[in-house]
């Protein structure tokens, strides 16, 4: 059965935690990609920066529904849930717009266990970690590849 490492893209576009939104905007129309992987200085993979999340700043913000009784206020939907989409929103790099909390393989996955990760996760590639450093990625095109290879 092949494995992530065998399929995995290697040589990756990533960028720093540091890198501006409009430099990943750059990036994603000259290079023609749709995410990159954000890693520190070391290599250790720190999120993933997507389309998506540019995408994020440029909606209209939602406010969220709260109460006032007496003194107190009650949000009547997740407060969490609009402080983040704030952030995204006025996020100004890399490190701060990006999602973190990213689902990994490691070298020797399984494609069916890939596959599964990125059918239930909804997205559209999935990092290869070893040792907690970035050494590949895994798309679905790659995993699409393999059937007529």
């Amino acid at each position: 059965m092949l494995t992530a490492q065998e399929i995995m893209t290697k040589d990756l576009i990533t960028v720093r935690p540091d890198t501006t939104v409009r430099d990943l905007a750059k990036l994603f129309a000259d290079k023609h990609i749709s995410a990159a992987p954000v890693v520190a200085d070391d290599g250790t993979l720190i999120g993933i920066v997507s389309e998506s999340d540019l995408v994020e700043q440029d909606k209209n913000l939602h406010i969220p529904t709260v109460v006032s009784i007496f003194d107190w206020v009650i949000y009547l939907e997740s407060e969490k849930r609009f402080e983040k989409e704030l952030q995204k929103m006025t996020a100004q790099t890399a490190g701060e717009i990006c999602t973190r909390n990213v689902a990994t393989v490691r070298p020797g996955t399984s494609l069916s266990e890939v596959a599964d990760i990125l059918s239930t996760r909804k997205v559209h590639s999935v990092p290869v970690v070893d040792a907690g450093k970035l050494v590949g990625i895994v798309s679905r095109i790659d995993l699409i590849r393999t059937m007529i290879g």
